[in-house]
Order: structure tokens, then sequence, then C-alpha cells
């Protein structure tokens, strides 16, 4: 099987990429060949045995994708991005990258398909932005998609093009919305989500963290491992059972900023807690307002994607994952 990873420079392409270097595989396929791609050239995962191409290219530039696809990769895997808060600030870039991005890449692998029997997997990485207020406790998989950010009009914009472009045989789409990803190892990204895992990132390693919303803020999560898991099982699932709605709600947890404090009080203690400040941030909190709090993730489910259960399990896979199971505060 050839892989090709878009965004793999960043956070999750990197662990997706570790994920299958370490098995030699995606699910149960073996994989000879990974392609990867980013703004910047990716690092070839470790212990890969395969054959790897790291590529540095554009995605907004036309020529990029049919560069990428030229290989005819099994399965596509498009994370390439920029995050919700810049893509807020600067209007043109989020729609040249998010948008026109995307539909390059469509396009290229439509090309190919028309002219021969070409017909891969493509995972688009949407996200709950996708939706905006008002908004229920509680989504349900029939709720309207009507996001409130530009970044959230742009992944929805890209989940119908992938449901066309599947509808019409170009290729075998799966558009699932991701969670906030939390806890994010590394430094801090221009997300607006990126406080969710900076208030328990930072105090479990003794640093100063900045919380810019009231703790009754409420959103949807699922860690870094999950993700992972979610992009596998898209990439390799039997798609005859998804019929034409090919954009899934992932499963997560849903939690109050105050819960998710608690949770790091009952592992890291008091100590870690007392790092936290908060300093509000109304536009911050403008985002973040209308962005779902919480979802009935029943088709996902019935389909065998799966996430953790409570935010201490969370917690404790960021310590396991990241810190070599060793608190620092």
């Amino acid at each position: 099987m050839h892989v090709l990873v878009i965004g793999a420079a960043g956070m999750i392409g990197r662990k997706f990429t570790d994920a299958i270097a370490r098995s030699g595989a995606l699910g149960a396929h073996n994989v000879s060949k990974l392609t990867l791609a980013d703004t910047v050239e990716p690092e070839t995962p470790a212990g890969f045995s395969g054959e790897v191409a790291s590529l540095a290219l554009d995605i907004s530039d036309p020529r990029s994708a049919p560069q990428l696809v030229s290989g005819r990769p099994d399965v596509i895997v498009h994370l390439a991005a920029i995050v919700s808060g810049e893509a807020e600030q600067d209007f043109d870039k989020g729609y040249r990258i998010n948008l026109d991005g995307t539909r390059y890449l469509f396009d290229a692998v439509r090309h190919l398909s028309q002219t021969s029997a070409y017909r891969p997997r493509l995972v688009f990485a949407s996200s709950v932005a996708a939706f905006g207020a008002p908004l229920p406790d509680e989504i349900d998989d029939t709720f309207l998609n009507a996001p409130l950010t530009s970044y959230g009009t742009q992944k929805v914009i890209g989940e119908l093009l992938l449901q066309d472009y599947t509808r019409r045989g170009f290729f075998d789409g799966m558009a699932i919305r991701l969670p906030t990803i939390c806890i994010r190892p590394g430094l801090p990204n221009a997300a607006a989500s990126g406080f969710f895992s900076g208030i328990l990132r930072e105090p479990l390693a003794g640093k100063p963290a900045i919380l810019p919303v009231p703790d009754t803020v409420r959103h949807w999560h699922a860690s870094p491992r999950a993700a992972v898991g979610f992009l596998t099982h898209a990439a390799t699932m039997d798609t005859g059972p998804v019929g034409h709605r090919r954009a899934l709600n992932m499963p997560g947890i849903s939690a109050t900023v105050a819960e998710q404090i608690e949770a790091l009080r009952a592992i890291a203690g008091d100590k870690a807690v007392a790092l936290i400040r908060h300093e509000p941030a109304p536009e911050i909190l403008r985002i973040v307002s209308n962005w779902p709090r919480g979802f009935a993730a029943e088709r996902a489910l019935a389909l065998g994607f799966r996430a953790e259960s409570s935010f201490d399990e969370i917690i404790r896979i960021h310590i396991e994952d990241e810190m070599g199971g060793e608190i620092r505060v």
C-alpha cells in the first residue's frame, strides 16, 4: 500500500506516520511507501523499512496537487490547513489554503480517475467548527451545518466537495469532524482552541498557563492517540455501510474548563492548578462560544470509531506518550 499524508509535519500527521512506521502497516494493510508533504519537508519516521518521499510544497499552488498524486497513492490523508484563529485573522490565506488547496487536490485525483481505474480512499480532516450557534447541549447526526467562522465554513465546503466527488466516483472519500485534540504536545499554535491543551500541558511540565475564557466554557475533546485511531479507521474501513453522507462526527469527551482543571488537580495536585492564570481574551471567547459543546456521535460509534471515556484518561495518555510517564510539577 502507498499512503500519501498531506500536512505530515504537523502534530497529528507526525503521530499518524509514526504509527505506520512502528507497525509497517495501516490497519491490516502492509505499507510499502509513504509520501509525506507539508510546507516544510517532513522528517522520515523512525523505523520505517519501506520507501519514503518527503516533499516541501504549498498545497494552495495549483502545481502541487498533480505532483502529489502522480504516484497514485492508495490512501490519501488530507490534514493540511491553517488553524481556526489564523483563518479568522487572515481571510484570504484561509480560503487560499483551506479551500483552494483542498479543491486542487480533489481535482487532481478526479483528472487521474477519469483517464484510468484509479479510485483511492481519501480521508479529509474536518472539524467540529462545521457547526455554529445556537447549539444544543448535544448535537446529533442530523444537526444543521451552519458555521460562524471562516475556518468552519471552509471545512464544510470541503466536506460537500468530498461528498459530491465520491458520489461521482472520482475517489472513495471520508470526512471526519475531529474534536479539539487535547492535550496537544509541543509549543502553542495559533488555534483559538489552543488554551484547552495549554492549561493542562504547561502545568504538568511545571510551567505557567493562561486561561483566556471562563471556566464554564464546555467543549468536545479527544486525545492525539484517538485522532490517529480515527484516521486509521477512516482510511481502512468498509465504506459501504456509510452510504452517501460521508462526513462523520467523531466521538469524544464533553467537558467544561472547570472539569478539565479538576481532572488536572486529581492527577497532578493543587500545585499544578495554581500555575493557571485567568486573563480574559474576548476574541477567543467569541470564537469558542460558537463551537459545539457535545455530540451524540451515534453513526461514528456504530461504524467502529472510538475515543476516550474520561478526561482523566486524556491527561494520563499525554503523560504516558509525551512525558515518559513522569509529571514535572
